[in-house]
């Protein structure tokens, strides 16, 4: 399938590090929120909710708040890698305001098989589901060392932040597989073309 069909749950991303770094890159290379189905699948992806739980109501404001809320936090983290000065008041507010909303409330239920499985007291609210990527994105920024990880992807025009946990903090791209790759080859074929008569 192409990637600029991505629509469906397997093509969305969840190698960024943190859950609000992960609907960061819900944008590349085409924006992956299109629709409510994609919407869901990256709540339940995300580990948002678990696998199973019923998402069935939501609507077409879920896909503008976690829109907007993918902005405000874009704009933050950008901002901090930039080291820019500009003051972010008015996203930092907004991401603020929304992370005082109580997340969604997780139980712990026996499975089928007797093990204990976590599930939630009720269907999510969206405004449940936004206060906790808020609250993860406050608990990023606030972090000095979670936030000392804070790395832009270094592939070519991949806007990408990812959180490095690497060894020495020398990862360089989002994915080794895909920017890493593509990275490689490049250099591959560059060295080739130098060599030629």
């Amino acid at each position: 399938m192409a990637l600029a069909a991505a629509t469906v749950p397997y093509e969305l991303r969840f190698d960024a590090g943190r859950v609000c770094l992960d609907l960061l890159s819900t944008t590349h290379p085409v924006e992956r929120l299109d629709s409510l189905a994609p919407l869901r699948a990256w709540i339940t992806g995300s580990g948002l909710v678990p696998p199973g739980c019923p998402l069935a109501h939501a609507d077409a404001s879920w896909l503008t708040g976690f829109r907007e809320l993918r902005g405000d936090v874009g704009g933050l983290v950008r901002g901090y890698l930039a080291q820019e000065t500009r003051a972010y008041d008015l996203a930092l507010a907004r991401v603020n305001d929304i992370a005082r909303t109580a997340p969604p409330a997780p139980r712990a239920v026996r499975g089928e098989d007797g093990t204990l499985v976590r599930e939630l007291a009720g269907p999510p609210a969206c405004a449940a589901l936004l206060a906790a990527v808020a609250r993860d994105a406050v608990e990023l920024l606030t972090d000095p060392v979670a936030r000392a990880g804070l790395r832009q992807c270094e592939g070519d025009n991949c806007p990408i932040v990812y959180l490095d946990t690497s060894r020495g903090r020398r990862r360089r791209w989002c994915s080794s597989e895909v920017c890493g790759n593509r990275e490689r080859v490049a250099r591959h074929r560059r060295r080739a073309a130098l060599s030629r008569p």
